[in-house]
């Protein structure tokens, strides 16, 4: 059962794949994931595992934390996520190598993307911009926001200028082109979210797109008994009929 797994971005390349089409892959660096915690129903209300992903230094994790990392016996993460279940997870050992995952897999990764800065509405938001002649004096601005006395103040969600990027990202049905175990690392069809360097988590697709799983055959309609047909009877001669 493929549950998740935290890594780190590396960077982009590209590969042949089995028919020789060449690939834009990013490299995702997924070993060494190592669980923390169980938590189920019963004490936090909720079944879910707690996974813990690159070394963390010690001068920089509290006290508390400390205490729980030593206690699980693992050394103090930098990246600390949960991965919700659909039932207590089962005592004994976790799989959470890269193995979890095989070519041609699809699945869902959520990273932090890129920060802009601070951005006008025409980067932010895709305005088309006002006049952009000599006399004009408002060439990349928003221009009028208000709705003069009715309603008497701005509409919700505005296009407005502000800070762009540095959000919390996920894209849908990426494919997995290459699972290399000895390096531990996730080779990934297309772009993920975020710098490199970043953290990432990858899960299993929610929305697997339409053509990557074999649609269930309908079941063979059953051969619907034969009914039989009253055989004919012979008509009866007029002379023999007037006789009875």
């Amino acid at each position: 059962m493929s549950i998740g797994l935290l890594g780190q971005k590396i960077g982009m390349t590209s590969v042949y794949d089995a028919k020789g089409r060449l690939c834009p892959v990013t490299v995702v660096a997924a070993g060494d994931n190592v669980l923390l915690r169980r938590l189920t129903s019963e004490n936090e209300g909720y079944s879910a595992i707690q996974v813990g992903f690159a070394t963390q230094k010690e001068s920089r994790v509290t006290k508390q934390l400390l205490g729980e990392f030593k206690k699980a016996g693992v050394e103090p993460k930098k990246l600390i996520r949960e991965f919700r279940l659909d039932a207590d997870a089962p005592e004994g050992e976790i799989n959470l190598s890269i193995s979890q995952f095989q070519p041609g897999d699809y699945v869902d990764v959520t990273g932090r993307s890129k920060g802009k800065g601070f951005q006008g509405v025409m980067k932010k938001h895709n305005f088309h911009g006002q006049g952009a002649a000599h006399g004009s004096k408002t060439h990349r601005r928003n221009g009028a926001i208000g709705n003069r006395s009715t309603p008497g103040r701005i509409w919700k969600n505005m296009g407005m200028p502000g800070h762009m990027g540095d959000e919390r990202v996920t894209v849908l049905n990426l494919q997995i082109v290459q699972v290399r175990e000895v390096d531990k690392i996730i080779l990934i069809s297309g772009a993920v979210p975020g710098s490199n360097g970043s953290y990432v988590v990858v899960r299993p697709a929610i929305k697997k797109p339409e053509g990557s799983t074999k649609k269930a055959e309908a079941p063979a309609k059953k051969p619907e008994a034969a009914v039989k047909k009253p055989e004919a009877v012979a008509p009866v001669p007029k002379e023999e009929a007037a006789k009875k």
